[in-house]
């Protein structure tokens, strides 16, 4: 970190511990938190709004969001209730069917307003949008900024979150908890009604004190959770915090075991942890799935073939990766155009050539990764959490949208949709509201700085271990039953350790994915079927029972 880099964090720390007080409080700083708080911030030039976040400000999700937004602009060839049946279809019945309306219908507006912002994709010499396809997709209706397109989003919305005097971003605060009635001497349970939020502890990780933010409304826009497991697209932040902190404060959580793995990330021998991904848009464009034998196999599990939903095109790879003995398989872009895929996909094509792999020569080794949790925190219609004052969108949020499965590129839409929905909500519920006074400093009495880091990293590696293992792609009720029985002896020992240390990032975070992981486990363990995402192979599919029944 630069001098003067260093000098404005500090700045800001400063600022905010002085003032302690914001109307609106946003937890990360992906396209769900920066599209509410620029709305906000516009709405209302007088109020103040603080957007906090435990990296950078740029290391989000968003970020590292290959293909694009899904969305209705040919209307000649596309229409909302193609789009309205492909989510459905991907949802594998249990979509709620008003929230894909609603979001099909209002993500074009959202599109639009994110060009406004600055937001650029690509375009034909014409000067229409070059509209992609991915898997699930019954039309082309994938915008992109080649294969960067989130990058493209969050520049575009931190160059204009820059021009709003009333938004203070602050980087390099790890929040630690939300404030309740808990923090106040009250008993507080998963039945007791009306809990309320009134702000955050945060680790300020420049000085290393606690301190507390006390806000009128609270947003989390957090992301995911991919880096409970060993391989995953997720940057090292997707650590589930916003989904373990609504637990902890009694929130209602659902439909956690419903993890998606992205069928396409780049095999790299002996590298764990961030996976780069292989967009699906390279399928879209005529890339073809291969076995070590050269055969194309994805025409043995669905009519669709390569572009098949994400968990078809995963559970294939998965078998054919079990029946030859293999790590991965191949994505075979040799016959594709040239000049265009080097256009289309430049980063692709460059990190594979750094990695030794020219794709016009050289079919590149792929195998799945965990990508992208279709559950998350419960919310209402406009992003009301089952807490009040408390909003959630994004990877975070569980809207009704994904159902058993999220269709390919409909989360950047989702986050921008539901942004716009909490924006609407929270400026009418904060006319109402005051800032709660009293509220306790975070009690540290009795901990001391940690003895030994390995602690805390062999935990870490132990947990991703057993989610890999057990609760992959492919489960069944044995191999749940033992990431259980294990997940109980990690969360006692990291409870114990939490109790007697005093508190760091990497405590914190292993403590959160700690209570993500559990909750993905008891999901599954209480979805007595296979659906969508959760396979179980104790239990026989959706098709498979219709066909008994009709036997």
């Amino acid at each position: 970190m630069g001098r003067i880099a260093i000098y404005k964090l500090v700045y800001h720390i400063a600022h905010i511990s002085k003032r302690m007080k914001t109307d609106y409080l946003i937890v990360g700083s992906g396209i769900a938190g920066l599209t509410y708080a620029l709305k906000v911030a516009q709405h209302n030039p007088q109020q103040s709004l603080t957007i906090i976040t435990k990296a950078s400000s740029d290391e989000t999700n968003t970020k590292y969001a290959q293909g694009g937004i899904a969305g209705v602009m040919n209307f000649d060839e596309d229409s909302f209730s193609k789009h309205i049946a492909d989510t459905l279809i991907a949802g594998d019945g249990l979509c709620n069917s008003r929230i894909v309306e609603l979001v099909v219908k209002e993500g074009v507006e959202r599109i639009q307003e994110i060009i406004s912002w600055g937001a650029e994709f690509d375009k034909d010499l014409a000067g229409d949008f070059k509209l992609g396809k991915e898997g699930g997709h019954s039309e082309n209706r994938i915008l992109h900024h080649k294969d960067v397109t989130g990058k493209e989003i969050e520049r575009a919305l931190l160059e204009t979150i820059k021009k709003c005097p009333n938004i203070q971003l602050i980087s390099h605060c790890y929040v630690l908890d939300l404030i309740t009635q808990h923090h106040l001497g009250y008993l507080v349970t998963k039945s007791t009604p009306d809990i309320e939020c009134y702000g955050v502890y945060i680790l300020n990780q420049l000085t290393g004190k606690i301190e507390k933010i006390i806000s009128k409304i609270t947003m989390l826009a957090t992301g995911g959770n991919g880096q409970v497991y060993r391989t995953t697209t997720n940057p090292a932040i997707a650590t589930g915090d916003g989904v373990a902190m609504v637990y902890r404060a009694k929130g209602r959580i659902e439909n956690m075991e419903f993890i998606q793995f992205h069928p396409t990330a780049l095999y790299e021998a002996g590298v764990k942890g961030h996976s780069f991904l292989i967009t699906e848009a390279v399928r879209g464009d005529g890339a073809v799935l291969r076995n070590h034998q050269g055969e194309a196999f994805m025409e043995k599990y669905d009519s669709r073939k390569d572009l098949a939903p994400r968990d078809i095109v995963a559970r294939a790879i998965d078998n054919e990766m079990k029946i030859n003995g293999t790590e991965f398989v191949y994505l075979d872009c040799r016959a594709m155009n040239q000049d265009n895929f080097k256009n289309h996909f430049p980063n692709i094509y460059t990190k594979c050539l750094n990695a030794g792999i020219n794709v016009f020569k050289d079919m590149i080794p792929v195998a799945p990764a965990a990508h992208y949790s279709c559950g998350g925190i419960k919310t209402d219609e406009w992003g009301r959490t089952s807490i009040r004052n408390l909003f959630a969108a994004g990877e975070c949020a569980s809207t009704g949208l994904h159902g058993a499965n999220r269709l390919a590129s409909n989360s950047l839409l989702e986050a921008m949709v539901f942004a716009h929905r909490c924006f609407v909500a929270a400026i009418k519920q904060i006319e109402d509201l005051s800032f709660t006074e009293k509220i306790p400093d975070w009690n540290a009495a009795g901990t001391t700085a940690p003895k030994e880091m390995i602690l805390i990293t062999q935990s870490l590696k132990e947990l991703k271990l057993l989610m890999s293992d057990y609760v992959g792609i492919v489960r069944n009720n044995e191999r749940l039953n033992r990431a259980n029985r294990r997940l109980d002896l990690l969360h006692a020992e990291t409870e114990l350790l939490y109790e007697k240390t005093a508190v760091s990032p990497q405590l914190c975070e292993l403590r959160n994915m700690i209570t993500v992981a559990y909750l993905i486990v008891k999901s599954a363990e209480l979805r007595k079927e296979s659906r969508g995402l959760h396979f179980n192979t104790d239990y026989l599919q959706r098709e498979e029972l219709i066909q008994n029944t009709i036997l």
